[in-house]
């Protein structure tokens, strides 16, 4: 008797009554001992569990809890799926980790074919939590950039990329003025690209090494600590208090910068126009006047700050004038002959 008759028979010798099948799946990303109460006690009540491959995790922290699991020994989904449809007891069948493709195309085959099928149930073991899919961006990130992986990858440097992050931020920033939202989506994937780079290139530092989980964690102090009023006792309510609670608390953590200064720690590799921005942001908050002039700067400055009243971006304005000017001065196209 070879190992699939010894698979059916096991299947056909656990009677109890109703006949029903679980397929049992769960995330990738949820560490595999961590199951719903659901799962368990359908796993516990099961005559069988079965599972491709008792080494894979889930399988194998089933195995551990104290129930037992069975390798199913079918390399042919049909086989499998015709050997599920046919037991006569409760099976448990635990989703595998490629996702077993094929096999709920085979097993609607075999169902329909019988005449009473059993009663079918997907148990959802664990699911991804918001942010999930970050994980396998990272571990993409780190197949890139590990022996083996892509060449290109493997020779860039925070210098060799810096072009494409300044490249993605405008290309996002084009994005939202054509509000178009799949181009978003993409252009925003860009973007993180850029930042697990630059995070994956950081932890091979022999000298100062950080990775993302330094630069999440990072952010998440940062944004904890300059929310007082959402996580603490901070008492702003309006958006103007939120922003000056935010300057308040900036100055405190940059005690070295001038205080004075409009643009202290503006990047100068920022546009002219969103510079502008900023320093009409900063005085606003600061109760700072601004002495304009006759002079041209100043009259463009003004300009800025009559688009920042109307809630707008000059930068966005601006570029989408530039746009529609090119559009406008197009040729027309010659008439067909």
């Amino acid at each position: 008797m070879d190992r699939r008759q010894e698979h059916e028979q096991e299947l056909s010798a656990t009677n109890t009554g109703e006949a029903s099948l679980a397929i049992l799946v769960t995330s990738p990303r949820v560490p595999a001992g961590l199951l719903s109460r659901s799962a368990w006690q359908v796993l516990e009540a099961a005559d069988v569990v079965y599972a491709a491959d008792l080494d894979e995790p889930v399988p194998d922290a089933v195995a551990t809890s104290g129930v037992q699991v069975r390798a199913a020994a079918y390399g042919d989904r049909r086989q499998l799926a015709r050997a599920l449809a046919q037991h006569d007891g409760r099976v448990v069948w635990i989703g595998s980790a490629d996702g077993d493709p094929g096999l709920t195309d085979a097993l609607a085959g075999e169902l329909t074919r019988l005449e009473t099928p059993p009663a079918v149930e997907i148990v959802v073991g664990s699911w991804d939590l918001p942010g999930a899919r970050l994980l396998d961006a990272v571990a993409v990130m780190d197949t890139l950039r590990s022996p083996g992986g892509c060449p290109w990858d493997a020779e860039q440097t925070h210098d060799s990329l810096a072009k494409y992050l300044v490249e993605e931020a405008y290309e996002t920033l084009e994005a939202i003025e054509l509000r178009d939202r799949g181009h978003l989506a993409e252009e925003l994937g860009d973007v993180l690209l850029q930042v697990l780079f630059h995070a994956r290139l950081a932890a091979e530092d022999q000298q100062e090494p950080f990775d993302i989980d330094d630069v999440a964690g990072g952010l998440v102090a940062k944004l904890i600590r300059r929310h007082p009023h959402v996580f603490s006792d901070g008492d702003a309510t309006t958006p103007g208090e939120v922003e000056a609670s935010w300057e308040q608390i900036k100055a405190a953590e940059k005690p070295d910068r001038d205080a004075d200064d409009l643009l202290a720690g503006v990047p100068k590799g920022l546009p002219t126009l969103l510079v502008a921005e900023k320093l009409l942001s900063r005085a606003a908050r600061r109760g700072v006047d601004l002495a304009y002039d006759d002079s041209t700067g100043s009259q463009l400055l003004r300009q800025v700050a009559a688009a920042r009243e109307r809630g707008e971006s000059a930068e966005t304005v601006l570029g989408r004038e530039l746009r529609a000017v090119a559009a406008r001065s197009r040729k027309p196209s010659a008439p067909e002959q």
